[in-house]
């Protein structure tokens, strides 16, 4: 790795750590990208890790950080980029864990039936005591990752991904397996291999 920290611990991370597991949900993250028209992409072969890539605020590398890295490793080479201690590309991402409220009303209707039921003649209505709502409150956690590709040389960003999903207990399970998992789906959105200039049509 490019400067590499060394690991430590990771106890308090661990909810920053299923931030990922996102990429585990049945639906999918919401993923948007894009990359710099700008940029030669025909020219970039090799890459690395920036210093301190991922969430880590501590002085150490953690689990989250280091399957992120493994996973990443995969789809770089796939692409035929090569790793180098002098490399065109530098990879970061981030990882974030929000806590949202969701709101919702629906109407509830008050009153009762009057009229009258005998004889060859029929009327009946609801009455007058007008309508209702009831409002549903509900707590969710939402985790937000991203992968940055950087030209080392300019300095500048040149692709990114952001996903956005919904966190349940069930998706903080098996964090490795999540991420293997959830990496590929970032990079779906990459449409380019090593020393072509030209997005190809991805598989």
């Amino acid at each position: 790795m490019y400067s590499q920290q060394p690991l430590k611990q990771f106890g308090k991370l661990f909810l920053l750590l299923s931030a990922f597991s996102m990429a585990g949900c049945a639906s999918g993250p919401d993923i948007r990208s894009d990359y710099d028209r700008g940029a030669n992409f025909g020219a970039y072969t090799t890459y690395n890790f920036v210093e301190g890539a991922g969430p880590n605020n501590d002085g150490y590398q953690s689990l989250f950080t280091q399957f992120v890295i493994e996973a990443v490793t995969i789809e770089m080479e796939n692409r035929g980029y090569a790793k180098s201690d002098n490399p065109d590309l530098l990879v970061n991402f981030g990882a974030r864990l929000d806590e949202r409220v969701n709101v919702t009303t629906s109407p509830a209707m008050m009153g009762g039936y009057y009229g009258y039921r005998g004889g060859p003649y029929r009327y009946g209505g609801w009455s007058g005591y007008g309508y209702a709502t009831e409002t549903n409150v509900s707590q969710y956690t939402e985790g937000t990752f991203n992968i940055d590709i950087i030209d080392r040389r300019r300095r500048q960003l040149v692709w990114e991904a952001v996903g956005i999903g919904r966190i349940t207990d069930r998706q903080r399970q098996n964090l490795e397996e999540t991420i293997k998992n959830g990496v590929p789906l970032y990079f779906l959105n990459y449409p380019f291999v090593a020393g072509n200039p030209n997005p190809v049509a991805q598989d």
